[in-house]
């Protein structure tokens, strides 16, 4: 009886496991009744060789199949279907009929969700305070995905710089209240997807699938979780894109449908990394082509925009991202090297279903002119981008570094920011544009300025009060210090993310005193500037530098904000009435960082290689 038992059981368990097993894999997974983008391109990827021969059918209510493309890969086929208005939400049967055998795969179609534009897709603006960190290298929350049986990266070494160090998103949902405590809105994460190599994984910018959120990490229902957490917060969630390249092991590069899905060179080519040629009236096509078509590395190849199917499996990618997961923002990696006409349609997609949503793309171009071609500006051209924001390059290496670090000279030191400033005339709207001081590409600020804590301050002061968007990298806070030589330096992980850890910034222990001086600042700055709108939404007006002295002022109907910084290496006395435009009217001054209160008919004197953030008083 037990073995008959036995055997019933098992056939019980293959049949139901055979019957959930799908035939093929389609792509996107799933999609949604009622989007504006309801006309979908199905691509329909099988182990089946003969995938192409077969007839494609589906019957259900308010679908509409449409033309059925085939590639040289007859594992693959492209099916295109509209979706009416009055489909419902279920499982979509999609029949596969094959000399006379049919295989049939059930495709998901969910209700949207909701709260488009105020509980997710709600944008990032002047009035967020962005936090952008490494899931890996944050704080181990769940030490039970640090390996996943079967991917092929199974480092794990908190000693070696470029290995896995085991953070994940349940790490991230565990010191949410730490990031609220800074005065953070909004949280940006390097990439999230899975990134199936071999090695080098920890960054995430090489994706395998970019249907599957990685396993290490926590996987999809780990980011739900925290995007869940971040809303329920009222903070918002900023997705790291990566269009122009893939990783070599993504599925599309080792099995594409056709050799055009990806640029193709007899040789090996990498991209020039240079930015001009995509605008130079002098330029030459071919150095245009070996900037956008070129790899950005061996192991990394350039997608191919210009192929139709590929565009439509980019965009539809990302509305699913957005639906599936509530983000609110993106931000887009490379995006110099994309083909741009291409991205105005993606971008252009992404608005068109979520009118709130913001993004901003990394342009780590050389010159203000080379940045604004790439985002919305007020140059009359040729090409014309709808990007709406940059990482703004320019105020951080021809910006701020330089003002903390070069001698006061008369285009040198402060000046350059000044003069960077400035040309903000180029742009529609630079109040979109996301200032910071490092990221995980650069070197930590605090190395830069040559580990003088009063630097340190200065930049974080600037970040706060200049105008546009605020990026703080983890660790900004706390003095965290390292060069991109190599890069892994600037990748270390944060003190306190792991048990054990002697440091812990989450609750000070360790900390010295310097740190906890730093770490109190952006505290006491990002809680300010939530409630303070002439730093959110205001104007900006500045000073021509004088003595290595910068003053500018950011105000509107309700509040003036002075903002003093003494890039000299002497002390300098304020004269308020140098800055008659802006402080008539006002009786006194009150520094949002200390209890210093100031008279506008005093001179004060600000100490060398400082700044001071004054509201001003009637």
């Amino acid at each position: 009886m037990k073995k008959k038992l036995c055997i019933a059981t098992f056939i019980s368990i293959f049949w139901v496991g055979f019957s959930f097993a799908q035939y093929a894999d389609v792509y996107p997974t799933n999609w949604w009744v009622g989007m504006k983008n309801n006309k979908v391109q199905l691509l329909i990827k099988s182990a089946d060789s003969s995938l192409y021969k077969s007839v494609v059918t589906i019957k259900y209510p308010g679908i509409t199949l449409g033309k059925v493309s085939t590639f040289e890969n007859g594992k693959y086929l492209a099916v295109d279907i509209t979706i009416g208005a009055t489909a419902k939400p279920g499982n979509v049967k999609i029949n596969l009929n094959n000399n006379g055998a049919t295989n049939t795969i059930s495709w998901p179609l969910a209700a949207r969700r909701k709260g488009n534009g105020s509980s997710f897709a709600q944008g990032v603006t002047s009035a967020d305070f962005i936090y952008l960190l490494m899931p890996d290298r944050f704080s181990n929350g769940n030490t039970g995905n640090d390996r996943i049986a079967g991917m092929r990266d199974q480092s794990l070494s908190r000693d070696s710089l470029f290995t896995r160090h085991g953070g994940d998103l349940q790490g991230v949902i565990n010191h949410l209240d730490y990031l609220q405590s800074l005065g953070v809105t909004t949280l940006w994460m390097t990439p999230v997807l899975e990134n199936d190599r071999t090695e080098r994984t920890e960054h995430g910018y090489g994706f395998t699938d970019q249907y599957k959120i990685d396993a290490r990490l926590g996987g999809a229902d780990a980011y739900k979780s925290l995007s869940d957490a971040l809303h329920q917060r009222g903070m918002k969630l900023i997705q790291d894109a990566v269009y122009n390249h893939v990783d070599i092991d993504h599925f599309l590069v080792k099995e594409p449908p056709s050799k055009d899905w990806l640029h193709q060179w007899p040789n090996y080519t990498g991209t020039n990394y240079k930015d001009q040629p995509i605008f130079d009236p002098y330029g030459a096509a071919a150095d245009k082509k070996i900037t956008t078509d070129g790899w950005f590395t061996p192991l990394m190849p350039d997608v191919n925009q210009g192929n139709p199917f590929m565009a439509n499996f980019l965009i539809q990618n990302a509305i699913w991202s957005v639906e599936t997961f509530g983000v609110d923002g993106w931000r887009i990696d490379t995006y110099l090297y994309n083909d741009l006409g291409f991205m105005n349609k993606c971008n252009k997609a992404l608005m068109d279903e979520y009118p709130k949503i913001t993004m901003f793309g990394e342009t780590w171009v050389h010159g203000t002119v080379s940045q604004a071609y790439m985002v919305d500006n007020t140059m009359k051209l040729p090409f014309k981008s709808n990007l709406q924001g940059v990482t703004d390059f320019q105020t951080n290496l021809y910006g701020i570094i330089p003002a903390l670090t070069q001698n006061f000279g008369w285009t040198e030191g402060v000046n350059k920011l000044y003069t960077t400033l400035a040309n903000d005339i180029v742009y529609t709207n630079p109040m979109r544009n996301v200032n910071f001081l490092d990221n995980h590409d650069l070197s930590r600020f605090f190395s830069i300025v040559g580990e003088n804590v009063e630097k340190q301050k200065t930049g974080i002061m600037w970040l706060f009060t200049c105008r546009g968007i605020p990026q703080m990298y983890y660790g900004t806070e706390i003095l965290m210090k390292g060069f991109t030589n190599p890069d892994g330096w600037v990748r270390l992980d944060f003190p306190g993310g792991w048990q054990g850890d002697s440091k812990n910034a989450f609750t000070g222990q360790g900390l010295t005193d310097d740190e906890k001086s730093v770490q109190e600042l952006v505290k006491t700055l990002g809680n300010y500037r939530k409630h303070a709108s002439a730093l959110q939404t205001g104007k900006m007006m500045q000073y021509v530098p004088q003595d290595g002295l910068y003053v500018y002022f950011r105000y509107d109907a309700q509040q003036t904000i002075m903002c003093i910084m003494n890039t000299d290496q002497k002390d300098r006395a304020i004269d308020f009435t140098k800055y008659a435009e802006r402080t008539n009217g006002f009786s006194k001054a009150e520094s949002v960082v200390s209890n210093n209160k100031y008279s506008t008919k005093d001179q004060p004197v600000i100490p060398a290689n400082s700044m001071w953030v004054l509201e001003l008083k009637q």
